[in-house]
């Protein structure tokens, strides 16, 4: 659909007020005159009063000729080019000669003349004059209030209809109603609101279902956490409350009743920071370090963190960490990242197993790997396992300890540091996470050594 802007709008509207009255006008001086040779009505006047005056000199010359056909033919050639009518009559009023009979009375004026010798009426002439140019003035004036009439109409159907339609909309989006049509335009400029409006609506669109989801996921985190602390809470009271009771009466039994509580405790220990960590990575507004870190040492120390639950079960690591493997962020962050998903590969690893960890620079990316050789994901694990609370029926579930918020907060962490996380199953058995970082490029400070060296 071709589009129109205001401006040219306007000027055609100027120009059909302009031109509509005037062919109005043209056309109906046209009709009444049968010419379309323009005079002003000062010539138009002259003119009319010099062909009256020799019309009566002709009448008046030839009074004793009124019945006769040569003269009334003479007359009638006379009459012709001046458009005057003229009606001759007797003395008592009898039609002696008409030119036009058919337009008897048909004139808007008239000329009266007695025609008198010695005292004696001879007899009467009634001159009908031409019509004025009042028709013509009358049909411009018709002319500009159709031309006005046009120009309201066509004013709402491109103005005034498309911005009443847009505020509908708003009222509609106002009462909660998303579904709206906005209406097509061809004016530029309302189009442009309109396009301008239309994408509004879509990230507005946008924001409350990504705030609705927001909202959903919270409530769901909240109850799922308030079940997963439940449990801990309950076994710790009842072995507290045991020890308590005296009903641990030997030493070794108080000391697994002790061992228990302890445990129950890093796990409640455990699910209070992933939420919290969780809740951060969403909600947060504070923006990431960006300084220069080494992802071998970040992995370094996450294996530090994990090794006591890894010595439980007598698993080994086996590590590939080059030197230069430098990205930028925050190195504590990914630290819990890299720690989160280390201990998910020991809580899925057999006792004994061993665990293959891997870091890497290839072009402007840093990636790193890790490897067990647990009983790897199922098929809805690998759609679903970022999912925030998601634990499979084998590998993910509560009997391992997991809060279900690990690989969620790890790939967050991973994504706000622009590199990506994923999840597979390593061709020779065992899960398999892999990852990468973008490479740490120091340009502010090269630039800046590059200047002070051109100014030493």
């Amino acid at each position: 659909m071709r589009t129109l802007r205001i401006r040219s709008f306007l000027v055609l509207c100027f120009l059909l007020l302009l031109l509509l009255p005037w062919i109005f006008y043209v056309t109906a001086y046209f009709l009444e005159n049968q010419t379309l040779s323009f005079m002003n009505s000062r010539q138009q006047d002259e003119a009319l009063q010099s062909q009256l005056n020799e019309v009566v000199a002709f009448i008046e010359a030839g009074t004793a000729k009124w019945t006769d056909a040569d003269w009334q033919s003479q007359l009638q050639k006379q009459l012709k080019p001046t458009k005057i009518d003229v009606s001759l009559q007797t003395e008592t009023g009898a039609d002696i000669y008409r030119s036009n009979p058919d337009r008897r009375g048909s004139r808007a004026s008239t000329e009266r003349y007695t025609i008198m010798e010695s005292g004696q009426l001879l007899g009467k002439a009634i001159l009908y004059l031409p019509r004025s140019n009042q028709t013509p003035v009358m049909s411009a004036l018709a002319g500009l209030l159709f031309a006005f009439i046009i120009i309201g109409m066509e004013m709402r159907r491109f103005l005034l209809r498309p911005l009443e339609r847009m505020s509908a909309a708003a009222r509609q989006i106002a009462d909660g109603d998303w579904d709206v049509q906005l209406p097509q335009t061809r004016m530029t400029e309302i189009a442009e609101v309109r396009d301008g409006f239309d994408v509004m609506v879509k990230g507005m669109q946008t924001a409350y279902r990504k705030q609705a989801e927001l909202e959903e996921e919270r409530r769901f985190v909240i109850a799922a956490v308030a079940h997963d602390l439940r449990t801990p809470l309950f076994a710790l009271r009842g072995y507290l409350d045991g020890l308590e009771q005296g009903i641990a009466k030997s030493p070794e039994k108080a000391a697994r009743y002790l061992a228990v509580c302890k445990e129950k405790s890093a796990q409640l220990d455990r699910l209070v920071e992933d939420l919290f960590t969780f809740t951060k990575m969403e909600y947060a507004e504070s923006s990431l370090k960006q300084e220069s870190a080494d992802l071998a040492s970040v992995i370094r120390k996450s294996l530090d963190s994990v090794s006591p639950a890894a010595r439980h079960k007598d698993i080994s690591f086996t590590s590939e960490l080059p030197e230069g493997c430098i990205v930028s962020g925050d190195a504590h962050l990914l630290e819990r990242a890299i720690s989160n998903l280390l201990d998910n590969a020991v809580r899925h690893t057999p006792p004994e197993g061993g665990i293959f960890v891997h870091c890497g620079k290839a072009e402007r990316r840093v990636t790193f790997a890790i490897h067990d050789p647990g009983p790897g994901f199922a098929e809805e694990e690998l759609q679903r396992a970022f999912e925030p609370l998601y634990r499979g029926e084998t590998s993910r579930n509560r009997s391992t300890g997991g809060s279900g918020l690990g690989l969620t907060i790890a790939q967050r962490i991973v994504r706000r540091h622009g590199g990506e996380l994923a999840v597979s199953n390593h061709t020779d058995g065992g899960a398999q996470l892999t990852g990468w970082l973008p490479a740490y490029a120091p340009v502010e400070k090269t630039a800046l050594h590059n200047e002070n060296k051109l100014l030493g």
